[in-house]
Parts: structure tokens; C-alpha cells; sequence
């Protein structure tokens, strides 16, 4: 079988243009604008904002992508001169696509007003039209946070005056979601995400944290993470190009500041975003990734002003090196191989450094006026600017080699759903196969003791790998790595990779025993086993010897002497995806 997203339900909602008939004139002015900087749109204003648009102007187009949990479908918008959809997505030729994503959060509501600016502003004239870059947008992703609307709830945050919820209408954190796909956000996410198949990818947010001068800060995918020459590309000129165009427009910027509850001064790493974020899951797929987190204390006007800024410098730079770009991703999707070694886990390398000159506020630690302790204070009448050591180099700290293929075993289907839902090629054997195969048998792991996002999720795992012939079900799914979404099919197949699917309680059915013994009826036919088998009573007796609370503990033993025997169940911690080659 092989794989394919199908999309015989996505709809274009609004012609460009009305053949000929009387245009309506609409007003563009955003509610932000109206309010002078103070209050940001609603989710049935953005929406209509953009139909509008789209029905004003041949450049723009809104599609809607699927269902979210709210209801309410996720919609596209796109700024392209050459309208249609196949254009666009299909036959894109030398052209790279630029998805922006907006509303993961809607208190963190910047990203929606300056994307309504942005594209409008685009289809006018009032900016530069991009050339070689399509703009895609998408303009409210967590829809029922947006309609669960308040004024309080983001207690940190300067304005707007009412904003949406960061949890969703089943009150899940979207941004941990790209991988467990709990959400029908998610879900439909993916399929948006793998039409599209974005060259580059911004996601608006908005930062918590320490305080400083900057309204803005970026966080970009972790370069040594995303590897290769495009991981280089990305850290040593993308990057200095956008920091150096804000600059020339009076607009500081720096790395997101990951510091909580204490003052940056004493140095910070940058934030090693795993495939559950945003930009994580795209740099599965070579995008490149990166979240603008603007400053939650500066006023809501100029943070709209600077993410409206942010995106343009970055538009202008996917503009000027388009060529070199689409060349670098390219080449980024053959470099992994069968047999060659892929990261899994990731270490700060603390052996190599960068130094920010940063632009902060000094603070002091004071007695609080409410508990018995010492709070951080701020005093923002003494700004400063001061090196700052900043750990942004990354090294391996697990690595596994990478197979020719991945065996899914039908029964799986919720693995092979999320495998189809993210653009994967795969095939089901026509008839029963025998292969030799590596499987891994789960050795340790820990489980959080408190819910996250709908989970318990399981970390530190570890396995061990023994081979052995296995013979398949007709059915059963044979993937290969040698495939766009090889990076994707090794994070989540893995299971020592942080968001893998095993991490994510995919499979805690295989670490409950299904079958035990009454001991009773056990003890007579251990005898028997342990007589039939000298080998075993030889290990038996030595760990008894050694052992002292083992020798103690008459069940522990009984239960030893059964997972040593053929009655012990072969399901039990044995991870069902097995690997072929490699």
C-alpha cells in the first residue's frame, strides 16, 4: 500500500475576483488599527477580514484545511500572483513557500493583527511583492482558545484588552501537540503542512520570562539539530541577515531569553526545540523553523509593529537567497542514509559558546511584602548592555544507526494514521513474509508521576536490540526512511527519541504483563523447568547467592524462574515496530 494525502474536501471558499461583476468596496482597516494599538480582532473579524480581501484582490485566496476541535474549520490564506491552488503547492517550480502560523496561543495575539497588516498591505501595493516566495498564513490556528475570549487571563501580558485562551476547545496546549496529534488541530495541521510543504516557517507568539529592553527576541530551530549545511546556512546567514535588517530599521533584537524567575546576566542556552513544538516538527521536514516571542511587558502596539516588521525583513531574505535555499533543502533530504548514524538526543556542548551584547534591566532580589522570601525585582531605570555568554551549540548525546525500513504491524492502525497524516510512503506485504529482522525490548524507563497535556509521558528510556526471524502478517506495513519524512519516522519510531511515539504512551499496552501464574501451581512446574534446564538453575542459584534481597523474596524469585521459561509472555516490553537493515 502505498500512502497518499488525499484532499478531495479542501475547498477555495472565495473567488479572487467576480468575473466581471460590480466590486463591493470593503474597509481594511483592522480593529487594531481602529483601536489605536489597544484591542485585537476577533476570530469571526479575522475571518471575515480575509474573505474580503480575497474577494477584493485576484492575490489572495482562502481555503479551508480541515476541522479543529472548536468546530470551526482551520483556514489558509495565501499571497500569490499567480492564483490557483496547483500553482501554489504543486507546481510551485523554482518558487519556495513561506507558512506562517498564528493563534497557537490567542492571548499571544500579535502574529494575527500583523498578519492581516502584512497581507493586505501585500495585496495593495503598499510593500514589496515577493516574487519567489508564496506567502501562506494561517490566520487563527487554535480557533476555540480564540472564541473562549477574556481580559485576564494572561496575567504577565501588556494588552491587548481581550484576548483568546491559550488552551483549545478540549483545553490542550497545541504547541506540545505536533507529534501525539490528541487534537483534530493537529491533525489537521499535518495534512495543511504536507500540501503546503513549507520551504520556511514563522510561528507568532508571545514570550514569558525575564524582563530587558527588547520588544523582540527570535527563536530559531536549533542549527546543530537541524545539521548539515542547512543547519550552517541557517546560523551563520540567515540569521545575522535578519538581526542586521531589524537593526537598520531601529529594531533590537535578540535569541528568546530562556531564563525563568532569575536574570540573564549569569548566561542562558538557547531553547532546544524538540519535534512536540512548532518549529521542532518542521525541522523534521527541513523547514526552516523559527518563533518570534515578543516581549509580553512592552506595550501591545509596539509588539504588533515589530512582529509586522520581523516578517517582512524575513520575507525579503527568503526573497534574496530563494535559489540557494530550495538548493540547501534539497540536498538536506538525502543525507540521511541506511547505515549512517542519526542524533536522537541532544547535550549542551559547553566546550564552545557565543557572547551576546545584551540590552537588560538590573535586578536585585528583595524581600517579598507577601511570602517569607526573596523576590526578583527588575528596575527598569537602570538598563544596561553587557556581555552575556550564550550556549547555542548542541552535540549528541544518543545516536542510533539508521535502518532501510521500519515494519508497522497492522493492528497499529493509530501509528499507521499518524504515518499516512504525515506524508509517509509506505507498502503492506500482499501475503505472509518472513524476515530477519532487529527488535527492541524495552530495558528501563520512567513515567511522569503528573499529567502533561493529556499524558503521563514515559523518558530516560532505554532499550536493547537483539535480531531475530519474524515472520509478518499480510497487511502489515513496510516503510522506508530513504523518504522526505525519514527524520519524522526516526524521532517518533525510535523509542529513546524524546517525543517518540512510545514516549507518548502509544504502546504502554506492551508494559503490562497480560498473562501470570498462581504460584501455587507454578512451583511444581519451576522444579521441572529448572531440572530441564541447568543453565538456568545455575544463573538461579548464583543470583540467589548474590542477591540478598532477591534471596529473600520468595515471589521475586518464582517470577524470575517464569520469565526465563516459555510460559512467559513474548508481548510483554517488546516494542512491536521492528527494523530491516541499517
Amino acid at each position: 500500500m502505498r500512502f497518499a494525502i488525499i484532499w478531495s474536501s479542501l475547498l477555495l471558499i472565495m473567488a479572487s475576483c467576480n468575473s466581471g461583476n460590480e466590486q463591493e468596496t470593503f474597509d481594511f482597516t483592522t480593529q487594531y488599527e481602529k483601536s489605536g494599538g489597544k484591542e485585537t480582532a476577533t476570530y469571526e473579524e479575522v475571518i471575515t477580514f480575509y474573505e474580503n480581501l480575497a474577494e477584493a484582490y485576484t492575490t489572495v485566496a482562502v481555503y479551508e484545511m480541515g476541522k479543529t476541535d472548536s468546530g470551526e474549520p482551520l483556514h489558509l490564506v495565501t499571497f500569490n500572483p499567480n492564483r490557483s491552488f496547483e500553482s501554489e503547492f504543486y507546481n510551485r517550480e523554482d518558487k519556495n513557500v513561506l507558512l506562517i502560523n498564528n493563534g497557537i496561543h490567542p492571548g499571544e495575539s500579535d502574529g494575527i493583527d500583523a498578519s492581516m497588516m502584512l497581507i493586505r498591505d501585500l495585496a495593495e501595493g503598499k510593500i514589496p511583492s515577493p516574487q519567489q516566495t508564496v506567502i501562506a498564513v494561517i490566520p487563527v490556528y487554535n480557533i476555540g482558545g480564540a472564541l473562549n475570549r477574556n481580559a485576564t487571563s494572561r496575567t504577565n501580558q501588556n494588552g491587548p484588552e481581550e484576548y483568546g485562551f491559550r488552551g483549545n476547545a478540549r483545553n490542550y496546549d497545541l504547541n506540545r501537540d505536533f507529534i501525539k496529534a490528541d487534537t483534530k488541530n493537529a491533525r489537521s495541521f499535518a495534512k495543511l503542512f504536507h500540501i503546503v510543504k513549507p520551504d520556511l516557517f514563522i510561528d507568532n507568539h508571545v514570550s514569558n520570562g525575564a524582563d530587558y529592553q527588547y520588544t523582540l527576541t527570535h527563536l530559531f530551530t536549533q542549527h546543530n539539530k537541524l545539521g548539515g549545511r542547512l543547519g550552517k546556512y541557517l546560523q551563520e546567514q540567515f540569521i545575522p541577515q535578519l538581526e542586521d535588517s531589524l537593526r537598520q530599521k531601529n529594531w533590537d533584537i535578540t535569541p528568546y531569553v530562556n531564563v525563568f524567575n532569575r536574570t540573564p546576566e549569569t548566561g542562558f542556552s538557547q531553547f532546544l526545540d524538540s519535534p512536540r513544538y512548532s518549529t521542532g516538527y518542521a525541522a523534521l521536514f527541513n523547514s526552516l523553523g523559527m518563533m518570534v516571542e515578543t516581549h509580553m511587558l512592552k506595550p501591545y502596539e509596539k509588539r504588533v509593529e515589530g512582529t509586522y516588521e520581523l516578517m517582512k525583513s524575513f520575507i525579503a531574505i527568503a526573497e534574496k537567497d530563494s535559489e540557494l535555499i530550495n538548493t540547501l533543502r534539497k540536498t538536506k533530504n538525502i543525507e540521511f542514509n541506511a547505515g549512517t548514524m542519526y542524533p536522537i538526543q541532544w547535550k549542551i556542548d559547553s566546550t564552545r559558546t557565543s557572547t551576546l551584547s545584551f540590552k537588560g534591566y538590573e535586578a536585585t532580589m528583595e524581600p517579598s511584602q507577601i511570602t517569607n522570601a526573596s523576590r526578583l525585582k527588575y528596575h527598569r531605570d537602570r538598563p544596561f548592555e553587557k556581555d552575556v555568554t550564550y550556549y547555542n551549540y548542541f552535540i549528541p548525546s544518543k545516536e542510533i544507526t539508521i535502518p532501510s525500513h521500519y515494519i508497522v504491524p497492522k493492528g497499529y492502525w493509530n501509528v499507521i494514521d499518524q504515518l499516512e497524516r504525515n506524508g509517509i510512503d509506505g507498502r503492506r506485504f500482499r501475503k505472509d513474509t518472513t524476515l530477519l529482522v532487529q527488535v527492541y525490548r524495552i530495558k528501563n524507563y520512567e513515567t511522569y508521576s503528573r499529567p502533561y497535556e493529556g499524558h503521563y509521558p514515559h523518558y530516560n528510556t532505554e532499550v536493547e536490540m537483539f535480531e531475530e526471524e519474524v515472520t509478518f502478517k499480510a497487511g502489515d506495513v513496510l516503510i522506508p526512511t530513504d523518504q522526505r519524512g525519514g527524520r519524522f519516522l526516526m524521532e517518533t519510531l525510535e523509542p529513546e527519541a524524546p517525543d517518540s511515539f512510545f514516549n507518548w504512551n502509544y504502546f504502554d499496552t506492551r508494559l503490562q504483563q497480560k498473562e501470570g501464574f498462581s504460584p501455587y501451581v507454578w512451583e511444581d512446574i519451576a522444579l521441572q523447568f529448572l531440572e530441564d534446564n541447568p543453565a538456568v538453575k545455575t544463573e538461579f542459584e548464583a543470583k540467589m547467592a548474590s542477591e540478598p534481597d532477591f534471596a529473600r523474596n520468595w515471589y521475586s524469585q518464582l517470577d524470575w524462574i517464569h520469565k526465563q521459561s516459555p510460559y512467559y509472555e513474548e508481548a510483554h516490553l517488546r516494542y512491536p515496530i521492528v527494523r530491516v537493515g541499517g
